[in-house]
């Protein structure tokens, strides 16, 4: 028997058209954020010193649109679409990125989840110097203090990912980050219902 749905009927909102930064990407590194292509090493580094190119800033559009397109762990739609991740909530200085999420119910068991599954994306897809926290929207959900204490534990996030089952829930939610930026609407196989 499979566990009952926190939130069995959520209302699900048409995603946004594609964003696009207010500037010009200073390279192609900009558009190619993935869990490969933004791990350099510092060994890679001559001279110690990190080249224009690792030190692209980046702004909360950009953010969002890594983000938009994560599946929630419950319904086959994307955060975007359920309202749990939006561009006003995000907030991006220097290098550290401060995520609110908004869980559609505020008893929501998934939040932790889907907390999860924003820091990872976040974590693989931003250059190493990036400090990613990740906070539930204040007023939004019951156990708020708990869930950001688990969020932002290093242990505690590194314990999750060590749990197999946890991590492949994980890894389905992120089968469709690499669509970021896709306004059709068509991440999961739900119709769009207000």
């Amino acid at each position: 028997m499979s566990r009952a749905l926190d939130n069995e009927n959520p209302t699900i909102f048409a995603p946004t058209h594609a964003t696009s930064s207010r500037r010009q990407p200073k390279s192609a590194r900009a558009l190619l954020w993935d869990s490969e292509a933004d791990m350099f090493q510092e060994s890679d580094m001559e001279d110690g010193s990190e080249s224009e190119e690792e030190r692209e800033e980046i702004d909360s559009e950009e953010v969002f649109d890594l983000l938009r397109s994560i599946t929630d762990p419950e319904h086959p739609v994307s955060l975007e679409q359920l309202r749990v991740v939006n561009p006003d909530d995000i907030r991006v200085a220097g290098n550290r990125v401060l995520v609110y999420l908004t869980p559609t119910i505020p008893h929501c068991s998934m939040s932790t989840l889907i907390g999860l599954s924003l820091r990872v994306r976040l974590l693989r897809a931003l250059p190493p110097r990036f400090r990613v926290d990740i906070r539930i929207k204040p007023g939004t959900h019951q156990s708020e203090h708990a869930v950001n204490k688990q969020l932002n534990d290093k242990e505690r996030v590194q314990a999750a990912l060590e749990n197999k089952h946890l991590l492949q829930v994980v890894e389905g939610c992120l089968a469709t980050a690499g669509q970021r930026g896709v306004g059709d609407g068509n991440v999961g196989a739900a119709p769009i219902t207000a």
